[in-house]
């Protein structure tokens, strides 16, 4: 029957509604009626002109007050609030005609009895709409559906439930929460319990989803939850941020997949606006790599402080296309004002580096194309080289061309004693821009240093997710490989923080916590999308994580720092490094015999000048 209510077109529905009110409201008047005269009503012609007047007055005020554009079967707060108006607002008109008209065998007092019955009416009648169209059974079993634990009894869980309950994905089987004060209580007959009694409901009640519903929680506490649930059978997914639950309705499509923030425990430290700013407002700003992972996010931080033009540089035609499209529609949207310039091109071709500078004349720029995969970059490493070091020697000898104040290179932490081409290519380009700050001129250079970045391409988490997916194994190069981890927002926030605090020749280094060992990494998700691992003590498990071996030029660890004793900057979580580099005109030298090997697509000499001038680098041959 409820299905074949929702199939009616709007205008039946609204007329459906009327008529219940008119009903509603002889209603009310008769209960006013019998209750103020102590007897049932049989009504007098008199008393009938209430009866007419009742419906000709709460209708015109409900359409006012907007009462049938509301969709009940999600009707809340607002919805009862706009009642309670309507029918404060008929209650007084009422009274004010009954007042005036003085009928005979009408109580004056109908006018305030009458309305405040109606008002029970009206709220009950749109209750049960709300409960009968939307089935808002919290804990009635469906076919077909999971058992469900959603962590916070707070605002997000109780929304979490009531969009829960209209989807029938899920069958609500209670609620968790910190609070005391909340333990014990029900929420639409639903159980609150507290964190402790978590594994013995799973364990005892066949629970097979957890969600998280705690979107301002701090980073610290979501770990400690989810450290708890590692042992758990269950699938933990979560909401999202508070930021983005404030724009609409939270419904099941809201739940995404456990994030390896999630899984940090570090509270990103909030960007200074004054450094923000420094270098941006009101400037010109070229970013070359616009359309990569991390190029793109400067852009979008790079936009909301309003620079006078950002310069969106790329050899990649279409994620050129996709980052000025979306930067086109945020500026509109928030009236930034900012001119936006696509420009194709790729930083190797040293006289269309030079062209875009001395034709827009940015001051500053942010030059983050770089190849930077390394299995790719070590079976192709004269590109490599000719993209990594070459192209951000283009870039830097425009920039000093054509007057610009600041140059930031983004660099990584594989360029410290890098067993790889990619990571040795990354060091050549600081030392390029290390030389050059030692020379005379007007621009100056900086580079800031840091690890693996969330969500970026080649990332292992995308990987592991996609593994998931099609059943596994997770495949993990090594049991005891760590890496650094930061989320792409937080990495480019940094990177033009650190740039403005460049005073010519800086190595910046982000803090980017504690390193994650990247088995442990694949065994958390797999336990929080609900699975087992399979290994030798558990031969039952759903998915297996096999060690492939460490790919060329791999290491197990990352590190951040070639030097000791790094530096304190005005910022909490950027460091200073103090690391050696070479006078310009014996990089030089080096620089045109790696340019003349990787030209030639000379493997060995190539290999040979990157272990000439990077420490730790391995000459060919003992690699």
């Amino acid at each position: 029957m409820q299905f074949e209510v929702l199939a009616w077109s709007r205008t039946r529905k609204q007329f459906a509604v009327m008529t219940v009110d008119v009903l509603l409201s002889l209603l009310a008047t008769w209960m006013a009626f019998s209750l103020r005269l102590d007897t049932p009503n049989i009504p007098t012609q008199l008393q009938l002109r209430v009866y007419l007047l009742a419906p000709l007055l709460a209708i015109p005020v409900f359409v006012r007050f907007g009462l049938y554009r509301a969709i009940f079967r999600y009707t809340g707060q607002a919805a009862l609030i706009a009642t309670a108006k309507a029918v404060a607002l008929y209650g007084a008109l009422l009274s004010v005609l009954l007042l005036w008209a003085q009928w005979t065998m009408v109580p004056r007092s109908l006018g305030i009895l009458q309305p405040l019955i109606f008002l029970i009416l009206v709220g009950a009648s749109r209750a049960f709409a709300r409960f009968w169209l939307a089935g808002l059974d919290f804990a009635g079993d469906h076919a077909d559906t999971k058992r469900l634990l959603i962590f916070g009894a707070g605002t997000a869980g109780v929304q979490t439930a009531v969009a829960m309950a209209v989807s029938r994905q899920f069958k609500l089987v209670g609620f968790v929460d910190d609070d005391p004060v909340k333990v014990g209580r029900s929420i639409n007959g639903v159980m609150v319990s507290a964190a402790a009694q978590v594994h013995q409901r799973v364990l005892e009640e066949g629970i097979t989803d957890i969600l998280l519903a705690m979107p301002s929680a701090s980073r610290q506490r979501r770990l400690a939850i989810i450290q708890s649930l590692n042992s758990l059978p269950v699938h933990v997914r979560t909401l999202p941020s508070m930021a983005d639950l404030a724009t609409g309705r939270v419904t099941v499509q809201d739940f995404r997949e456990l994030d390896i923030e999630d899984l940090l425990g570090r509270e990103p430290v909030p960007p200074q606006p004054e450094l923000l700013a420094r270098d941006l407002a009101g400037k010109v700003v070229l970013v070359t790599g616009a359309g990569g992972s991390i190029g793109s996010e400067l852009c979008r931080s790079i936009v909301l402080q309003r620079p006078f033009q950002l310069l969106l540089l790329d050899h990649n035609e279409f994620g050129l296309y996709l980052i000025h499209q979306e930067l086109e529609a945020l500026s509109r949207a928030q009236a930034l004002g900012v001119v936006l310039v696509p420009l194709l091109g790729s930083v190797v071709h040293a006289d269309r580096m030079r062209s875009v500078c001395m034709d827009y004349r940015p001051s500053t720029i942010y030059h983050a194309a770089a190849y930077k995969h390394v299995p790719l970059v070590e079976d192709n490493a004269g590109e490599g080289v000719l993209n990594n070091v070459f192209g951000t020697w283009n870039v830097a000898q425009a920039a000093l061309a054509s007057g610009a104040q600041r140059f930031v290179l983004v660099s990584t932490d594989k360029a410290v004693r890098p067993t790889n081409v990619m990571g040795a290519s990354k060091r050549m380009a600081e030392l390029v821009l290390q030389a050059l700050a030692a020379q005379p001129g007007s621009t100056c250079f900086s580079m800031v240093r840091f690890g693996n970045v969330l969500g970026s391409s080649g990332s292992v988490v995308p990987l592991f997710r996609q593994q998931l997916a099609s059943g596994g194994p997770l495949t993990v190069t090594h049991a005891d490989v760590t890496r650094y981890f930061m989320t792409i927002p937080e990495a480019a926030q940094l990177v033009l923080q650190a740039g403005a605090m460049g005073q010519g020749g800086d190595v910046f280094v982000l803090d980017m916590g504690e390193p994650v060992r990247i088995v442990d990494l694949a065994r958390r998700m797999v336990q929080l999308s609900g699975l087992t691992v399979r290994e030798a003590a558990h031969p039952e498990g759903d998915i297996s994580i096999e060690i492939t071996g460490l790919r060329p030029g791999e290491k197990l660890f990352e590190e951040l720092l070639i030097g000791d004793n790094p530096e304190p900057t005005a910022h909490p979580r950027i460091m200073k490094a103090q690391e050696a580099c070479l006078p310009w005109p014996v990089l030089d030298v080096h620089l045109q015999a790696l340019r003349a090997a990787a030209l030639a697509n000379d493997d060995t000499a190539l290999r040979t000048v990157l272990a000439q001038c990077v420490p730790g680098f391995p000459a060919p041959g003992l690699a």
